[in-house]
């Protein structure tokens, strides 16, 4: 579900039959679902601000447009934030808002499942690879 049609129905919640709960939940995970975005706000959590170079070098074969893209994301959504300071050229920072820092406690507990259930998933790849042969 895109973050419009979460903020629709989150507008719409009195009038329409879901949960309270199924909006809450899609409303984050629009938020966090992305293919980069939990591990840029992991960073920028983490690090602290960082420029835009130093984003891209986290990822392996990003373009530019969908790296610019998540961040817009992110920046419209009201958890990251830019900001530019007029040095020549002009320098530009991404941040954690303080909404954005919420997040870190829920990308923090992603992070300690993978962590918890990194073994049963190597595992079963290995038993595929090995039915496989």
């Amino acid at each position: 579900m895109s973050m419009a049609s979460v903020t629709k129905e989150v507008a719409m919640a009195g009038h329409n039959e879901k949960s309270l709960f199924e909006l809450e939940r899609e409303l984050t995970m629009a938020i966090i679902s992305g293919k980069y975005k939990a591990t840029i706000l992991w960073n920028l959590g983490w690090k602290g601000p960082m420029r835009y170079g130093e984003i891209q070098r986290i990822f392996v074969n990003i373009s530019n447009r969908m790296l610019t893209k998540q961040l817009r994301e992110l920046e419209r959504d009201g958890v990251v934030q830019r900001d530019v300071y007029p040095d020549s050229p002009p320098k530009v920072e991404y941040s954690l808002t303080n909404m954005g820092e919420t997040l870190l406690p829920v990308l923090q507990a992603i992070y300690q499942w993978g962590i918890d259930h990194i073994d049963f998933y190597r595992k079963r790849a290995e038993a595929e690879a090995d039915t496989d042969e």
